[in-house]
This record gives C-alpha cells, sequence and structure tokens, in this order.
C-alpha cells in the first residue's frame, strides 16, 4: 500500500544554509520525520500560487506553527506584542484550512494551526497570553520551550488518541484562543485555563494542540493522522 500523502504547511522567512543566505520556504524537519515514522509520505506547501485546490488531491493536512495570524481576522487591532505577521501565509492557510474541512480531509494543526482554524470558523484569540494568565510559561525566553501539563478533556477525539492522564508538553506560544469557533469543542487545558487542544465536531477528523508535538519523540497524533487519512471516511 502506497503512503498517504500529507501536506505540511510552512514558513517563509530569511534563512542561512552552506553559503546562502535568503529567503527560503521552511519547516522544522521533525515535522517531515514524524509524518514519516506514522507512515505517511511528507509534501511541503509554501503559501504561494493557490494552494485551496490541493484539499482534494491530499491525503491529509498539518497546519503548521508559526509568527501570529492578523488580528483584523478577527476583528481586532494588534498588541504591541504581536508580531511576525505574513499577509501572504494567513490568505493561504485560511483558504486551504476551509477547502479542507470542505473536504472532509483529515487535519492536524500545530501551535498557530489551531489558531489559524478557531479563527476560520469565527472565533478570536488573546494575543499576548501573559496578560490573562499572568505569567510567561507558554513560552518561557525565545527559542526555548516551555513545559506544562496539559489534560485531555474524557471522551473527546484528543482523549482516544493520547489518552485522559496528563501530558508533559512542550509549549512556545503567546497567544491563545479567546471565544471558541463555530463548531469548535475544547478538548485539553492547561491548569491556567488556557485552552491547549479543540476539534470540530461532525469532521471525520479535524484536531488541533496549541502545543508542539512535533518537538517531542512520542507521535501518537502524527499516527492518528496518517491512520485516518489511509482509512478516507474513518471517524474518530
Amino acid at each position: 500500500m502506497s503512503r498517504p500523502v500529507i501536506g505540511i504547511t510552512c514558513y517563509v522567512e530569511p534563512a542561512a544554509f552552506t553559503v546562502w543566505r535568503t529567503p527560503a520556504a521552511l519547516l522544522p524537519y521533525t515535522y517531515v520525520e514524524h509524518v514519516v515514522r506514522a507512515g505517511g509520505q511528507p509534501v511541503i506547501l509554501p503559501p504561494a500560487g493557490d494552494p485551496a485546490p490541493l484539499a482534494g488531491r491530499l491525503d491529509g493536512l498539518i497546519v503548521a506553527g508559526g509568527g501570529d495570524v492578523d488580528p483584523a481576522r478577527y476583528g481586532e487591532r494588534p498588541h504591541q506584542q504581536t508580531g511576525y505577521i505574513r499577509q501572504f501565509r494567513d490568505e493561504a492557510e485560511f483558504e486551504l484550512v476551509g477547502a479542507a474541512l470542505e473536504e472532509g480531509m483529515p487535519l492536524l494543526g500545530v501551535c498557530r494551526g489551531m489558531q489559524v482554524l478557531n479563527v476560520h470558523l469565527g472565533g478570536t484569540l488573546h494575543q499576548h497570553l501573559p496578560d490573562v494568565v499572568g505569567h510567561g510559561g507558554h513560552s518561557p525566553a525565545p527559542g526555548e520551550f516551555g513545559h506544562l501539563p496539559v489534560r485531555p478533556a474524557p471522551g473527546t477525539v484528543l482523549s482516544k488518541v493520547l489518552g485522559e492522564d496528563e501530558i508533559d508538553a512542550a509549549h512556545y506560544h503567546h497567544q491563545a484562543v479567546d471565544r471558541l469557533g463555530d463548531g469548535l469543542t475544547v478538548s485539553a487545558t492547561c491548569d491556567d485555563g488556557t485552552v491547549e487542544a479543540v476539534e470540530l465536531t461532525g469532521h471525520p477528523f479535524a484536531l488541533a494542540v496549541q502545543w508542539h508535538p512535533e518537538a517531542g519523540e512520542e507521535g501518537h497524533l502524527f499516527e492518528a493522522l496518517v491512520a485516518a487519512a489511509t482509512a478516507g471516511d474513518r471517524h474518530w
């Protein structure tokens, strides 16, 4: 059996490699490794051209982490800490997520990917989480993951994938879900009340987490996505 094709959205940022310094379409390679180990065939999707029609040609989609979603998309002005907004990436990923949901294609959102899903469905974001929870543990320092426990909600798709026990998750986010998007269910929270995972009711597999599963060794979320992509019409 051929591997199901899993599209992964990516960054476009200045980068340095070998002798070059140039804008590059790039992605932490751990996403690729997790998809391969789970049995999928990863394909990196740059935010260029018209990616939305690809939803009919992929078997699954990962919306990866990245900079902040433009607050204008949920009717707010930027907080002073809101940054790394890339309009071209917003445009590409919002269209791609919309097409994926219409196609019923299995989808996994990671960090920014969860925020894109929530805003696409009419939700809003806390633009700077320390203002809400009173600490910086979700993003302790540039390039440094925070490690805060999250607990899956019983009876959710997430709990079927990861169990109901507390998870020590790798966090790197200063924004989080505020008002929940239409049709979404909260499937995990942190002790400080932060929404850490959501899933879309009635969709075969549309799950998003605020933490970074690609940063760890455990690959259950990627395995679940690939299993859903392989099954086609499987409902979790």
